[in-house]
Order: C-alpha cells, then structure tokens, then sequence
C-alpha cells in the first residue's frame, strides 16, 4: 500500500482541526454552524516523508437574510433628512419559491426617463407634422 498525504482542516484560528483525513479527499462545508461574516479556511498538508504545506482561503458566511439598503450608501456624506428604504429578505424554502418580499423595489433609473421624454418629443413632432399636411 502506497503512503498518502495527510491533510488537516482548520476554520478560522481554531487549533483543533474540523478533520483530519488523508487524500484525495472530498469534503462539505456545513456553513449553517458559522456565524455571518469573513471567515478563513485554513488546509495544511503533510507528505509521508513529513514536509508540511499551508494554504489558506478566506471566504465570507451569508446565512442570514440579505440586507438590501437604498438611498445612501457606504461612507457617503449626507445632509439633512435622507429617506432610507431597508429590505431583509431570506432564502426561505428552497422548494418554494416566494416573490413577495424577495426584491426590493427601485426608483425609475434616469435613461429610463430620457427614452420616454425622447420618445415622446419624436412622437410629438411627427403628430405635429401630421396635422400641418391635413
């Protein structure tokens, strides 16, 4: 039997590994026992002949429902009175899908706005032209 490399798996700076195992190994990362936020995985590697290797991996939890602010954003400078519409929205079921409270609602983006002035100017000045012929 050949000799297979060692491979420890830590999460974050624990020093008690999540497991041990030797390789090629496939291993699932149950997130749902991590709390939101930045975190490191950590893998070091040791060959038969006891030569270690690191490798390090930061990854970032998001569990928790989705936080969607609009109207100010971060490190911005405000002024005076600032409407500030919050939306937290999970993914919930996974079998069903929801629409209600699953997106936040936008304004009307601004070239929005300029196709339908333009379009109505264009339309405006052919109905214009229209009348004048008849």
């Amino acid at each position: 039997m050949s000799e297979k490399s060692k491979v420890y798996i830590f999460i974050d700076d624990d020093t008690i590994p999540v497991a041990e195992v030797f390789t090629p190994v496939t291993f699932e990362l149950d997130t749902h026992k991590l709390v939101d936020g930045p975190h490191r995985l950590r893998i070091v590697g040791k060959d038969p002949s006891g030569k270690e290797g690191m490798r390090i991996i930061p990854f970032e939890v998001r569990n928790g429902p989705a936080i969607d602010v609009v109207g100010i954003k971060e490190d911005a400078v405000v002024d005076g009175r600032v409407p500030i519409m919050i939306n937290a929205y999970g993914k919930g079921n996974q079998s069903l899908f929801l629409i209600e409270g699953s997106e936040t609602p936008q304004g009307i983006p601004w070239w929005v706005w300029l196709l339908i002035i333009g379009f109505s100017g264009w339309a405006l000045y052919y109905f214009i032209m229209y009348i004048d012929l008849v």
